[in-house]
């Protein structure tokens, strides 16, 4: 029989690949990818924006519907659904005839990713014994940094053919699929049905417009990244890639959220995410020209924007201690309709004076972000630092039954 703690890890790992996959590959590589898109299929910055556009509006509907089929019918299915977009929707972008196919490629690639992360949560909250579920949700949302990391050397190794480096991406989505399959338990206790209540507490008051200025502001470097330094910045192929790659690398960082989180408070750790990242985008704007500085914005953009993700995840499940899928369904909800509302600005912004004009915008939007810092800034201790988690000395098998943080 496989032991309580190795269940873990081997569940925290298969989330970890589903969210690379989702993530950084069917979502994000898009970014990766708009110059090669640009020029296939003759798109000018507001149609690639809009395409973006799409791939966060399927993402808000997504995560509608995982929250709602992972409370009745468990994680496995929200996860299984997830993995399946993916390898559906990164297999017709490599497909793609025209540009009508390849948004609807893009859209549900999108999907996947709403699909992903309330049923994730929702696994981890349920098989993670509490004193480690924090590190373990930090874990899987670090997931992206690693997709992200992996889509740029499979980038270069496709010069010339970029579709078969979305074929790879669909094969990859695939075996991730398989594996999730294998590793999400079934659900076999009773679930509570309908909606948590309350529907929103207090906390949602800060979580919801936070999480909406995050995606405003996390727009114009996921969709537009590469195409900045690219079209404005004058770097190469590789070069551009490397600065992808790096995003991606230093975005596994995200995997000590929790910890920084419990040492900081969510407050905290909030306020100073939000100032970082807009430094980092404004950067991209300002220094653009420079390939060691594009560097350094995107490692700084790639170990912000992961952990201010996981610092969503930890105040979604801590809003909604007994539905943590809702919590984290709702917070990444709103994150994804500021990008949605964000990524066809910028790209209209790019058009009509320059894509810097688009990125300082984004920037001023993280400043403002801070406003909507959560209140708390409590601490209990958990996993050997301070947490905002409660302690529980209830058994793992009883947990789900008692709610979960």
């Amino acid at each position: 029989m496989v032991s309580s703690h190795k269940r873990e890890l081997i569940l925290t790992a298969a989330g970890l690949s589903l969210i690379a996959v989702t993530y950084g590959l069917a979502r994000y590589a898009y970014g990766l990818f708009a110059p090669t898109l640009r020029t296939e299929f003759d798109l000018d910055g507001g149609t690639l924006g809009a395409v973006a556009a799409g791939s966060y509006v399927a993402y808000c509907l997504a995560v509608v519907v995982s929250t709602a089929v992972t409370a009745r019918w468990g994680a496995r299915t929200g996860a299984l659904a997830a993995g399946t977009a993916a390898t559906a929707g990164t297999s017709l972008i490599a497909a793609a005839p025209n540009t009508a196919v390849l948004a609807l490629g893009v859209v549900l690639a999108g999907a996947s990713t709403g699909l992903a992360s309330p049923s994730l949560a929702d696994a981890v909250s349920r098989v993670v014994r509490v004193t480690r579920r924090d590190r373990a949700q930090s874990v899987v949302n670090a997931g992206t940094g690693l997709g992200v990391l992996i889509s740029g050397p499979v980038s270069l190794l496709a010069i010339g053919d970029w579709r078969l480096a979305w074929w790879a991406f669909a094969a990859t989505s695939a075996l991730a699929t398989l594996w999730i399959a294998r590793v999400v338990p079934p659900v076999k206790e009773d679930r509570p049905r309908g909606l948590p209540t309350p529907l929103f507490p207090p906390a949602t008051g800060r979580l919801l417009p936070a999480a909406a200025t995050l995606g405003l502001a996390s727009a114009a470097i996921w969709t537009f990244g590469r195409d900045i330094a690219v079209s404005v910045g004058g770097l190469g192929e590789t070069e551009s890639t490397v600065v992808w790659i790096v995003l991606g690398a230093v975005g596994l960082a995200g995997a000590f959220t929790a910890e920084l989180t419990s040492r900081a408070g969510l407050r905290r750790a909030w306020s100073a995410g939000m100032i970082l990242f807009a430094l980092a985008t404004a950067l991209f704007a300002l220094a653009t020209r420079s390939f060691p500085a594009l560097v350094i914005a995107a490692a700084l953009f790639g170990a912000v924007y992961i952990g201010l993700t996981g610092v969503l995840i930890l105040w979604g499940t801590r809003a909604y201690p007994t539905a943590p899928a809702f919590g984290v369904g709702v917070a990444f909800l709103m994150l994804a309709l500021g990008q949605a509302a964000g990524a066809p600005l910028i790209g209209l912004l790019g058009d009509l004076i320059d894509l810097r004009a688009g990125f300082l915008a984004a920037a001023a939007t993280a400043v403002l972000g801070v406003l909507f810092a959560p209140k708390e800034a409590t601490t209990t201790y958990n996993f050997g630092v301070r947490s905002l988690s409660r302690v529980s000395a209830v058994p793992p098998e009883r947990e789900s039954r008692v709610g979960c943080a």
